[in-house]
């Protein structure tokens, strides 16, 4: 268990200091340096609702459970709201969560290793969090209501997880096997569909099998500008990343502005070729063409960027009178 202040934080953050730092901070504690999972060293990934820090494979095998059991974000890539920093650090680390997680560990059962496959990984991740197993039978929650003892150990945060999981809406999304990460920049729209009397509310949804991911809404813009990093994970059968974008409306359903499909085949055969992009100087590795049979205004190119497989992308929006998108991905594959 973690060593705390009177204030019951974590020994050295409790000082005023910005987000991102109080994360890293904690980051550095000792049982932190490995995945809560699986052992390996140096995890750069979080689940914010859970309190853990994880490498990228289990980070893979979390997604794949849903946000409402493990809410994935990047300790570096991604912005973590105050609530979200603090929910971590009240949990206090890895060994203050895997002292409940893992409290009833059966015989027989062992955590995966750093290079146990997807499938063993798997099965103990949901067994773990999803289904709750190791937990002491006193702390299983049930009837989602949490006991006494639950409540003063967790955060808030974690006790809406448990709920989450127990809950009628809980979504089986299966064991997939995933293959690397897509993380898709939102940069901006242009000329966007009047939905309103003037104007729209857009946002964008992205669909990748079973997941879904969004924007912020922007109010009121017909260019709006998001610059938002969004992450999916990609099964080994994957198929096109579907994207919309909606107006919001507060008092009805939020109207369609458009649709596009992003063909993700040229940018993961292109990056899987080369291996590992930092053996690499700045080039360009492959192209997207724009043809009539997709939403390309031109075409996309493939480029190794600072040891990064990344592409830019442009999009006229279809079925709708009019609207572009541009975009940026990049390609994260699991086994760098």
């Amino acid at each position: 268990m973690s060593m705390r202040n009177n204030n019951n934080r974590p020994l050295g953050l409790g000082k005023p200091s910005s987000g991102k730092g109080r994360l890293k901070d904690l980051l550095l504690q000792r049982d932190n340096r490995i995945c809560a999972d699986c052992g390996a060293p140096d995890p750069k990934w979080a689940s914010a609702n859970i309190g853990v820090f994880i490498c990228l494979k289990c980070c893979g095998v979390h997604r794949s459970l849903g946000t409402h059991v493990s809410k994935v974000l990047s300790v570096t890539l991604d912005d973590w709201s105050d609530d979200e920093v603090d929910a971590m650090i009240e949990v206090g680390g890895n060994s203050s969560a895997n002292a409940i997680y893992e409290a009833f560990i059966p015989e027989g059962v062992s955590k995966p290793g750093p290079d146990s496959s997807h499938e063993i990984r798997s099965k103990f991740i949901r067994s773990k969090y999803e289904l709750q197993e190791f937990l002491k039978p006193s702390l299983r929650i049930a009837s989602g209501k949490p006991s006494a003892s639950l409540q003063s150990s967790f955060s808030r945060k974690i006790i809406d997880s448990f709920r989450s999981t127990n809950s009628s809406q809980k979504k089986d999304v299966g064991m997939v096997e995933f293959i690397g990460l897509l993380k898709v920049k939102v940069v901006k729209g242009i000329n966007l569909a009047i939905r309103d009397m003037m104007s729209s509310d857009p946002y964008v949804v992205l669909r990748l099998g079973q997941q879904t991911v969004q924007t912020t809404i922007v109010k009121s813009n017909l260019n709006p500008v998001w610059n938002e990093e969004l992450m999916l994970s990609v099964p080994q059968e994957y198929g096109p990343v579907k994207l919309e974008v909606f107006d919001h409306d507060t008092f009805s359903a939020d109207d369609i502005m458009g649709e596009a499909e992003i063909d993700i085949q040229p940018l993961l055969t292109s990056a899987l070729a080369f291996g590992d992009p930092e053996m690499f100087g700045n080039m360009q590795i492959g192209k997207w063409l724009k043809s009539d049979d997709n939403a390309l205004l031109e075409d996309s190119t493939i480029n190794i960027i600072d040891g990064k497989v990344k592409q830019k992308i442009s999009l006229k929006l279809q079925n709708v009178e009019s609207g572009e998108l541009e975009l940026e991905l990049e390609w994260m594959p699991l086994d760098q």
